[in-house]
């Protein structure tokens, strides 16, 4: 039985590819989304633990998907952190008007990530 899913709304295959690498090292459960549409339909089938948004793909829809989790009351609540290249200080700012939970530059993102995603996986205490 699958305890958290992880739902990457992302287009760009290689960042997805960092952020599913880093995930199965820590025994984290991914779902890919590339639009809105499909992150929707994974958000009301699975209610994931968290949402990672690339801010900078206008393909996958990032600030509709933020709008219909901040309408939506049963989805108020799930976390999200999204990702952006630092100096689209606009998608930063509409992102956190939407109610973003976190905002990181993609550097800082992929340096955090193994934190960002360790409350969401598989514990061992096999060494």
């Amino acid at each position: 039985m699958i305890d958290a899913v992880v739902l990457v709304v992302a287009d760009d295959l290689l960042f997805r590819s960092k952020i599913s690498t880093v995930a199965k090292r820590g025994g984290v459960v991914i779902r890919a989304a590339t639009t809105a549409d499909a992150a929707m339909a994974t958000v009301k089938e699975q209610r994931p633990a968290l949402i990672l948004l690339d801010l900078d793909s206008a393909r996958t829809q990032p600030f509709e998907l933020l709008r219909w989790l901040g309408s939506d009351p049963d989805f108020q609540s799930v976390p999200t952190i999204g990702f952006v290249s630092h100096v689209h200080a606009a998608a930063i700012q509409e992102a956190r008007s939407l109610g973003i939970g976190r905002v990181l530059a993609r550097s800082a993102f992929v340096a955090e990530l193994p934190d960002i995603l360790a409350p969401h996986g598989t514990t061992t205490s096999e060494g």
